[in-house]
């Protein structure tokens, strides 16, 4: 039987063993990738170390060169300094020598100076004696001569005091001055129903208390008027002059009385420049001496008196406030970024009839131009507003307050001595009282003078009405000694249809008027004596009452226009400046011994 072969076995067979070679072929290559890949880490490994320990070596051979040129550098160095040394050793040997040489000769000198010194003296004892005993004779009697004089200059000084406050009391404790301006350019300046001489001077200083005013009206004479004033400075009066009549009131500040000087007049009549100074020039920084005004004068008068107390103790503090729209503004508050922000403030009598600030802030100065850095620092917060009659019209009422606290021996004395007759009085004024702190009973009653047992840092109004009694608790001997200095640049009277105003600023206008009717109500009501001053009427009268009333010593400094175009304005000035010089005229019955010795 014939042999059959299947020939696809034996081929799918043959596949079957070559597929078997060739993956086992694919396994040894990829064994033999493997191995290839391990020995490339391996060499590179070897050969980074290689790299490693040749950078070693290379770093080891610098290190040991820079080491090497570093011992070279400092053998240099110590070698050269060495020689320094050496070289300085030397000098201070010189240097030595010289000083031994030296002090040889200056001990030798002294020896020789105190023999002809020794000889001297003995010279002047054996033979000058007489002369000497009565050289030392003379000096002692000079020493006492000294001392008497002394003594004599202090008591002519508080007799001087005395003397002064009694010429301030006879001349009135509110006097009124007047400064005529010069023509300006805006006199010139012709406005709606304003005739062709509005800018003719009509108003002069014909004396140094009289200003004559010459009333013309169409179709009729010339009508001449005079006003009568304690002083009236002329155009061509410069800053000095007028300052030169108003600081004797400084001398009555430190003698223990409160003093207000205000400015009072229409807008335009020079009162900031009179209190201020030449604006322009200060901004300049070429402000001369005789331009400035009577703040600045008065702060250097001020420091300049304290100056020739130094057996006295003061501190001067500072507060600067204006009444806008008949409300207290602080200008030297500040917000929590340290910026100077006007914040209102309200005014509160005490219990010891002063009138206070509430929160009000106080800056302790040391020179009058720390007063005035302090005063231009916050002027630009003060309301202003053009006007047709000022471009630049102040529509506040500026109060800078200067206070003085003394802690001297004789202001404790005084306050002793004022607190014992306010205790007399207390007692002898049971009869009209109901009690010690209440109003006056009976309003129809003869007014006492209780100014004379007020104390001069509070200085209350002169009738009991106007404030109460002190408590006995109250020692004022254990409270500083305060007087107060207010300096006010009132804002300005005005015709509405003359400025132009309208809108909001009308309500500026009325109360800029009223406030200053009220202060002219509180001046008639002193003038008349009667029972109630309306102190409280507007708040710049309550903020003023302490230096309006009582003892405190007020002046007015009137500034009017001379032009016919500001008549009505500069009238209706000089007679408030007339009706304010009719307060307490007369001179007072005072116990002198309650002043500041």
């Amino acid at each position: 039987m014939p042999l059959f072969i299947n020939r696809d076995q034996i081929f799918a067979h043959q596949v079957h063993l070559l597929e078997h070679k060739l993956r086992s072929k694919e396994e040894r290559i990829l064994e033999l990738e493997t191995e290839n890949a391990i020995l490339h880490l391996r060499l590179s490994e070897s050969l980074g170390k290689l790299r490693r320990d040749h950078e070693e070596d290379t770093k080891c051979e610098s290190h040991h060169q820079l080491q090497s040129n570093t011992e070279k550098i400092t053998q240099s160095a110590l070698v050269k300094l060495l020689s320094n040394v050496q070289a300085v050793k030397q000098d201070l040997s010189e240097l030595f020598a010289v000083y031994a040489s030296f002090a040889s000769e200056l001990e030798e000198q002294s020896k020789q100076l105190l023999e002809k010194v020794e000889q001297a003296s003995c010279c002047l004892n054996g033979h000058h004696g007489d002369e000497f005993q009565n050289l030392q004779d003379r000096v002692a009697a000079l020493e006492r001569s000294l001392e008497e004089e002394k003594e004599r200059c202090r008591s002519e000084r508080q007799k001087r005091k005395e003397l002064h406050n009694m010429l301030v009391e006879l001349r009135g404790n509110i006097r009124v001055h007047c400064r005529v301006r010069p023509v300006l350019a805006f006199d010139h300046v012709q406005t709606s129903g304003s005739g062709p001489a509005s800018s003719e001077e009509v108003i002069s200083a014909i004396s140094d208390d009289t200003v004559m005013v010459n009333c013309l009206k169409t179709g009729m004479p010339v009508q001449n008027k005079m006003f009568e004033f304690e002083r009236v400075h002329g155009p061509d009066d410069s800053q000095n002059a007028v300052f030169e009549e108003v600081k004797s009131l400084l001398t009555s500040l430190l003698d223990g009385y409160n003093v207000c000087i205000m400015a009072y007049g229409q807008t335009g009549s020079g009162k900031t420049h009179t209190m201020m100074g030449s604006q322009l020039e200060q901004h300049s920084g070429i402000q001369q001496e005789a331009q400035q005004g009577i703040i600045p004068n008065a702060a250097a008068e001020l420091f300049r008196l304290l100056s020739e107390k130094p057996g006295e103790s003061h501190a001067v503090e500072v507060s600067v406030m204006e009444v806008y729209n008949n409300e207290v503004f602080d200008l030297l508050a500040r917000d929590e970024h340290g910026n100077a922000v006007g914040q209102r403030r309200d005014v509160i009598t005490t219990s010891s009839g002063t009138s206070q600030v509430t929160g009000l802030t106080y800056q302790p100065v040391c020179d009058a131009s720390e007063v005035m850095q302090i005063i231009s620092s916050v002027l630009k917060l003060r309301a202003h507003c053009p006007t047709l009659v000022h471009t630049d019209s102040s529509r506040s009422h500026l109060i800078v307050t200067l206070t003085i606290s003394s802690k001297s021996p004789n202001a404790l004395a005084l306050a002793r001595r004022l607190q014992s007759a306010k205790m007399d009085m207390q007692r002898s004024a049971q009869r009209e009282w109901w009690s010690p702190r209440c109003r006056r009973a009976n309003p129809s009653a003869r007014q006492p003078s209780y100014e004379l047992f007020a104390s001069p840092a509070s200085s209350p109004c002169p009738s009991p009405s106007l404030s109460p009694c002190p408590s006995p608790r109250h020692s004022i001997s254990q409270t500083e000694f305060r007087t107060k200095l207010q300096l006010v640049d009132l804002a300005g009277s005005e015709c509405v249809g003359m400025s132009g105003i309208s809108g909001a600023a009308l309500w500026e206008v009325s109360c800029i008027n009223r406030s200053l009717s009220a202060l002219s109500d509180v001046l008639g009501s002193l003038a008349e004596q009667r029972p109630h001053v309306p102190y409280r009427n507007s708040k710049l009268t309550h903020l003023l009452q302490d230096t309006i009333g009582g003892d405190a010593k007020l002046l007015v400094m009137l500034c009017v226009s001379p032009t016919q175009r500001f008549i009505t304005e500069s009238l209706q000035s000089l007679g408030f400046g007339t009706r304010a010089r009719q307060v307490q005229k007369t001179p007072r019955r005072k116990n002198h011994t309650l002043k500041v010795k």
